[in-house]
């Protein structure tokens, strides 16, 4: 088993947990009036647009979990990952951690998750 991989498959499952769990305490739960989707977005944005972020929001743990479980599979058949797969996690995953480190200058953790993914997958190849 490569412990890279697997340690990068437990962090992107737990980022994602921590994701959706925050953002539904942090940012939906204020936004809900009665239903399971937000849909009161105040003067600032209308009902259509909160409902699509609250979907994007929840989108993005899914993807983070189905990166989780190739990362999972991975650890077990690392011939798979040392050809094309690792490069593009690493890729997708440092693009990311950009991302939120630029958007949100520094203020949101999830650019260092996400970067700690990126070194685990990294490592994870000789």
């Amino acid at each position: 088993m490569n412990r890279f991989f697997f340690a990068a498959a437990v962090l992107s499952f737990l980022i994602g947990l921590a994701h959706s769990i925050l953002g539904e305490v942090l940012i939906f739960q204020r936004m809900r009036q009665g239903g399971l989707i937000p849909t009161n977005g105040g003067r600032v944005i209308g009902e259509g647009h909160v409902r699509i972020l609250w979907a994007s929001w929840h989108a993005l743990t899914a993807f983070g979990w189905c990166l989780a479980a190739i990362l999972l599979l991975l650890s077990q058949a690392q011939s798979l990952g040392s050809t094309l797969l690792s490069p593009v996690l690493v890729i997708a995953m440092l693009a990311g951690s950009v991302l939120v480190l630029v958007g949100t200058k520094g203020k949101h953790p999830g650019w260092v998750g996400l970067l700690a993914v990126a070194g685990l997958v990294w490592l994870a190849n000789p």
